[in-house]
């Protein structure tokens, strides 16, 4: 709940500091006094638009800053700070602060860590439920409308949520076996063919390597076969150099006897002959290995081509062919089989479609039930409100199903009609000011604890109104505040109504004042006293008189 809002240099007022309780506060004040600038500067710091204009003259800047505590932050509200990366302490207060800026401009911090206005805007519903003149939020908008009949009615929405989203993943995953199915089918005749193509070829991992391999040894075998080619042409026939040893060597064995010398010349002539003929048997066995078959060099050229080509057709490297094959085959293995598959989602999104409808039809009979009550809850609170020709319509619509979703079938609107025979249209189409605040009242009389802000503000409820159907007023709004069951809630009313004022568990009295050069804005927490004096001022008028005064003592003892 709001118990602490601090004010500067916001129109009027100068500084403001303001607490507030559990239970029912009262706002009065005579008109102009400026009351709707409190609303203002609470607006503030709910997200709402940051006018210039709301800068005190001659003040360069102006702030607001709120202060909320909770026995237990609400989970919405936990849920939407931890999203945007605030993160509350359980037991510590939230702290919204706004500055403006005369030239324009604003900021937000939550906690004193920097926050934008989206941000606030978002976290207000959960905050502070406004009821005024002309305000669009709240029970006006009928976003909100479905989850307060669920809860008015004990509908528990969570087993719906589960089969919709049980539904939601089975219909999923079939509409992708459906989609994938027929892509495949579509692309059957040419996963056949790139298979056959595959099959056919038969690449084996490692293979691109190898025969690599054997070309490069084959191309390098063929040059060499080649200079030894030369090599045979030079060390064969007549004049080849082993032949000239071996003549040599034959005439100088004719002559090596005739001197020493000649024989040590022999014997080296015959190693070089034996040398020689040993360096052709190994050329000879050198050329035998290396002969090579360019037959085989054009087949294992042409393999490592094709094996190259596929590859790059398929967009992968050529030892990942045979994978490829193995998911042509599965690919094609899927469609044969894909039917029986699909067989079996479709069972399954038929079963979890069912269990929703079933949940959902439900809580559409629960809803059209609690609806007739809520009704009917609304009528008997319409009367004292001087809304007797008023009625409530809560209108359960069965939505098509491309809008069906977790919440349901249905759509919830709470419509009214304020003429016998009129027909039914939403809250802020067909009501005035007055009597839309008081249709309000009525509706959250009767709804009670299901659900609102933590602080719920009425501005000028009572507008045109006095006696009894003021009375009425106070009286719903004291038990709306919780004062029957110990002050568990927080209600601020904005009255003008003495009626009202007397309903109060705390009363704040605004009021303006002038030096002549300044004007400035205060509001005062009353005691019993000052409550009694301004009651009376607001049953007199102007001029208080002590019969006014003991008007007011017979209200205030009546609560």
């Amino acid at each position: 709940m709001l118990t602490r809002l601090s004010i500067r240099n916001i129109v009027l007022i100068e500084a403001l500091e303001l607490e507030f309780g559990r239970g029912l506060g009262v706002l009065t004040g005579e008109t102009g006094a400026g009351k709707s600038i409190l609303l203002d500067a609470l607006g503030l710091v709910l997200g709402n638009r940051a006018e210039s204009a709301l800068v005190r003259a001659g003040e360069d800047r102006a702030g607001v800053t709120a202060t909320f505590e909770f026995a237990a932050l609400p989970a919405a509200l936990a849920e939407a700070l931890e999203e945007a990366g605030f993160e509350i302490e359980p037991g510590e207060p939230l702290l919204i602060r706004r500055q403006l800026k005369a030239d324009g401009g604003s900021k937000a911090w939550i906690n004193d860590q920097p926050a934008g206005v989206a941000l606030l805007r978002e976290l207000a519903p959960h905050l502070v439920e406004l009821h005024g003149q002309h305000d669009d939020r709240g029970l006006v908008n009928p976003r909100g409308h479905r989850l307060l009949l669920d809860r008015y009615a004990g509908a528990d929405s969570a087993a719906l949520a589960a089969a919709w989203t049980a539904w939601s993943r089975a219909q999923q995953r079939l509409d992708e076996a459906r989609e994938g199915l027929d892509q495949a089918k579509t692309d059957q005749d040419l996963l056949l063919a790139h298979l056959a193509e595959l099959t056919a070829l038969e690449p084996q991992a490692g293979e691109e390597a190898r025969l690599a391999g054997t070309r490069a040894a084959m191309q390098k075998g063929e040059k060499l076969s080649g200079d030894l080619e030369e090599l045979r042409h030079i060390w064969e026939g007549s004049d080849s150099p082993l032949a000239s040893l071996r003549v040599a060597a034959r005439r100088l064995d004719r002559i090596a006897e005739e001197h020493p010398l000649l024989a040590e010349a022999l014997a080296a002539l015959d190693r070089a002959v034996i040398e020689a003929g040993e360096a052709e048997e190994r050329l000879q066995r050198a050329a035998e290995a290396l002969d090579h078959d360019p037959a085989a060099l054009d087949a294992a050229e042409t393999r490592l081509f094709e094996l190259r080509a596929i590859a790059r057709k398929h967009r992968c490297e050529v030892d990942e062919l045979p994978d490829k094959m193995r998911e042509l085959r599965t690919a094609l293995d899927a469609i044969e089989g894909g039917e029986a598959e699909l067989d079996a989602l479709e069972d399954a999104a038929r079963r979890t479609r069912e269990r929703y409808e079933t949940q959902a039809r439900s809580l559409h009979d629960l809803r059209v039930e609690a609806a007739g009550r809520l009704d009917a809850a609304v009528a008997g609170e319409l009367a004292p409100l001087k809304l007797d020709a008023a009625s409530l319509r809560t209108a359960v619509v069965a939505l098509p199903e491309e809008r069906w979703g977790a919440h349901g079938m249905d759509s919830v609107e709470f419509l009214i009609s304020t003429n016998p025979g009129a027909d039914h249209a939403p809250l802020g189409k067909i009501a005035s000011g007055g009597e839309l605040s008081r249709f309000i009242l009525a509706l959250k009389v009767a709804l009670a604890e299901q659900g609102g802000a933590a602080t719920v503000i009425f501005d000028e409820i009572d507008r045109g109104v006095g006696g009894a159907v003021a009375s009425a007023i106070g009286e719903r709004l004291a038990r709306l505040a919780g004062q029957g069951n110990g002050g568990s809630g927080q209600l601020l009313a904005v009255t003008h109504s003495p009626q009202v004022a007397a309903r109060g568990t705390t009363h704040y009295m605004i009021a303006k004042s002038s030096d002549g050069t300044v004007t400035r804005t205060s509001v005062a927490r009353l005691d019993e006293a000052g409550r009694q004096e301004e009651i009376a001022r607001m049953l007199s008028g102007a001029e208080v008189t002590p019969e006014a005064r003991a008007q007011a003592d017979r209200l205030l003892e009546g609560v």
